[in-house]
């Protein structure tokens, strides 16, 4: 790795942008960087209002495409891989169009407005199966998908972009990022207690109709949810008043980034985990412990992860950022080695269930409370502070590569192993379902604890790289 000890030679020179894209605030908020109570709630309400949409698609979309749709497996994991590719060049472009926006409502706000619809809209077509030949499924399929991933970034990405712009003290940002978790936590809650309940009321026996009419209805709730929190939400720190960012310094502002490095790889190997995890969960539920009836149940206690969320702001005072992740990356497979040495006894696994998810609900917040920190560490070692960028693949990237991946490389373990839908399995189709539930999970929490063993001298720098920056903590 490059050195870090040395600061820039020549000082950094920084551009007053267009008065437009800096919201005024009033004097009482602008001398004090904690933000009241209704703005830390809107903030939060943007990852409950994603969350419900996008994990109700990362959740079931494999089940629902195999399942219900009618699309092979190795179809449906080939279109979940292929919107990956596509993430790869989506997430750095919408960073690159949200450091570039100027507008009324500021530079990330505004996303906020002009995707609540589009990102409903395409949602509820993903989950639409119309008759169709086989090769039409798929691509019809394939096109929503993306379609929905594509909108999805451009929503996701100023969420944690915004938050700089919000305060630029490190102690208020880990505040605002409980706030977030436990919003996200409540959509996730919500979505997974109220999801195959609603599909199964409202389809009346029939998935198709059940599944469509479902994300419909979460479609209109998290347009409201979004447009009440773009309401409330200012933006009123500019930090150094940004200038506007030629392309090629966006991609600058990565050179000698370690500490985003670092953060980045360590976030998306997370997602992978994840997402592998929770969209197998449906499976070895059904076919493993023969409880398809418990799966609304086991999602929805998932959201206990909350309780271990709201700590991260007094775990952090007592052990590092890097730790903290850390733990949560270890309770996360200890969670994950409990549940198949419970075999079939339901309490044990459930307890498991809730052990690996509590690891990763840490493991899930700290990337979002910390990436503003990398922000920060780009700037002063570059003088280029390219946050939509830096932000963009750092989190929304790594969400949606990981959910990708992680979704599809269980599609493909399933079929290895021979898995058939709505049969009863073979002993071999059984064991591809947990290896790919609990084993593929838990190797991948463990590998991506390796990159934060690297982290530490670049958290300790993290006071002296603000005070260089002019934004002492």
């Amino acid at each position: 790795m490059d050195s870090t000890s040395n600061v820039m030679k020549q000082p950094k020179k920084f551009e007053q942008v267009e008065t437009s894209s800096v919201i005024s605030v009033d004097t009482k908020n602008a001398e004090t960087d904690k933000l009241p109570l209704k703005q830390r709630v809107s903030y939060g309400m943007l990852d409950a209002a994603g969350n419900l949409l996008y994990c109700f698609a990362t959740s079931y979309i494999l089940y629902f495409y195999t399942d219900v749709a009618g699309i092979s497996i190795i179809a449906a994991g080939m279109i979940l891989l292929l919107a990956r590719i596509i993430d790869g060049v989506d997430a750095p472009i919408w960073g690159i169009i949200i450091d570039k926006t100027h507008s009324k409502y500021g530079k990330c706000r505004p996303w906020f407005l002009w995707l609540a619809i589009p990102f409903a809209v395409f949602s509820g077509l993903t989950f639409y199966a119309p008759n169709l030949s086989p090769t039409m499924k798929v691509i019809y399929a394939g096109g929503t998908y993306f379609l929905a991933n594509i909108v999805f970034t451009g929503f996701n990405t100023p969420i944690t972009a915004i938050l700089p712009s919000l305060t630029p003290q490190p102690k208020e940002r880990l505040v605002l990022n409980s706030f977030r978790m436990v919003g996200g936590q409540v959509g996730f809650f919500l979505m997974n207690a109220t999801a195959l309940p609603l599909v199964a009321f409202l389809g009346k026996g029939d998935d198709k109709q059940g599944f469509f009419f479902t994300s419909m209805i979460f479609g209109i709730v998290f347009i409201l949810m979004t447009l009440y929190a773009f309401k409330n939400l200012r933006e009123k720190h500019s930090v150094k008043q940004e200038e506007k960012i030629p392309l090629k310094n966006s991609f600058l502002a990565i050179k000698g980034n370690w500490p985003w490095v670092i953060m980045t790889v360590s976030n998306l190997l997370f997602w992978i985990a994840m997402m592998g995890r929770t969209s197998t969960v449906i499976y070895y539920f059904t076919y493993n412990m023969g409880q398809k009836d418990m799966v609304a149940f086991v999602n929805s206690i998932a959201s206990l992860q909350i309780i271990a969320m709201v700590a991260i702001p007094f775990i952090c005072k007592v052990t590092s950022k890097k730790n903290t992740w850390i733990m949560g990356l270890v309770a996360a497979f200890l969670g994950q080695m409990m549940m198949y040495f419970s075999g079939s006894n339901l309490s044990s696994v459930i307890i498991g269930w809730i052990l690996s998810n509590m690891g990763s609900g840490i493991a899930c917040a700290m990337p979002f409370a910390m990436l503003g920190s990398a922000v920060d560490f780009g700037e002063w070692k570059t003088g280029i502070r390219s946050t939509g960028f830096l932000i963009a693949i750092g989190s929304t990237f790594c969400i949606k590569a990981g959910s990708g991946i992680g979704a599809a490389l269980p599609a493909w373990i399933l079929n290895f192993y021979g898995y058939i839908p709505n049969q009863v399995q073979t002993i071999s189709g059984l064991t591809g379902i947990q290896f790919a539930f609990i084993w593929f999970p838990a190797f991948v929490f463990l590998l991506a604890i390796i990159p934060l063993l690297f982290y530490s001298k670049f958290e300790k720098m993290e006071s002296q790289v603000r005070m260089d920056l002019g934004n002492p903590g």
